[in-house]
């Protein structure tokens, strides 16, 4: 049993509300999932420029010298921002493989927790209201967000296994249930190029998209994918960039239900989730259908 939050904004006017929306939502799941907790913040992109999202156990240690590390590496100004455990670098768009290449090389403790134009993900091990605390989510501001509270049944807790799971640029998956498949479908999707930091189920799935975005498809087209190749209990709220998508398997046990209003799209476990939302009360609010994929787009 785990928790999920998603609120994707139509109206600019509330961009600057969204980690506070966001984390009043998240605070709702806690008892869904108390293990640990996590979220993407997708914010307004600068123009040429990449985010770099890294996490370490030890930041005073791993974060010393790294942004200078990585300018002196890519031959441009890096610009460094720490946030607790994590910390987001940004660099030219053309030199991000570079940056990326060097934290590996030389701060191997370090982990890459998204990378893109947009995106920045956050998630430690923790009470679900303590994690969005550490992380000041409530002061964070943006387009659209995904949040997670775990109760681990597949995998350890540790902070690389929480969610969301980002295994492309500007993509990150949150998931509730448990796939049957992923163990084959990781050693396939290893085969075709993909990798992995850990053995979680719900990052073969995020994978699993990534790969078929890849071959061209948008989120809504991967998603529909996904219902003739993941096998399991699922239901995934996935963030692009420029997207917000939703899809439950075709049994659909795990809760959720949406709210849309001309100002955002809601999504939650359960309906506290989405309770305290503004103009929740003249909202359209539903029960997501089995095996359909529902997906909003800028």
């Amino acid at each position: 049993m785990c928790g999920i939050v998603g609120l994707f904004l139509k109206d600019k006017a509330l961009e600057p509300q969204l980690g506070a929306l966001t984390a009043e939502m998240l605070a709702t799941m806690c008892d869904r999932g108390p293990d640990s907790a996590g979220f993407a913040i997708y914010g307004t992109p600068e123009k040429g420029k990449v985010k770099i999202t890294i996490s370490s156990p030890n930041p005073d240690a791993d974060f010393k010298g790294l942004d200078a590390a990585v300018s002196k590496a890519i031959g441009s100004k890096v610009d460094f921002s720490l946030k607790s455990t994590h910390a987001v670098l940004t660099v030219p768009e053309d030199k991000a493989d570079a940056a990326k290449a060097t934290i590996r090389a030389e701060f191997p403790s370090v982990r890459i927790m998204a990378t893109g134009a947009s995106i920045e993900i956050y998630k430690e091990v923790g009470y679900p209201t303590e994690v969005a605390k550490r992380f000041d989510l409530a002061k964070m501001t943006g387009t659209h967000a995904i949040g997670h509270t775990r109760m681990a049944t597949e995998s350890a807790v540790t902070t690389m296994g929480s969610h969301p799971f980002s295994t492309g640029a500007d993509q990150c998956l949150v998931h509730n249930g448990s796939l049957s498949n992923h163990n084959n479908l990781r050693r396939d999707l290893k085969h075709d190029g993909m990798t992995f930091e850990t053995q979680n189920d719900s990052e073969v799935a995020a994978a699993y998209l990534t790969w078929r975005m890849n071959q061209g498809k948008n989120l809504g087209e991967a998603l529909t994918n996904s219902l003739d190749d993941l096998d399991g209990f699922f239901t995934f709220v996935v963030g692009t960039k420029d997207g917000f998508g939703v899809i439950r398997d075709p049994i659909a046990c795990k809760p959720a239900v949406m709210a849309e209003t001309d100002q955002y799209v809601a999504f939650g476990s359960e309906y506290r989730a989405l309770a305290n939302l503004p103009g929740i009360e003249k909202a359209r609010v539903w029960e997501p259908e089995p095996a359909t994929v529902y997906f909003w787009e800028r």
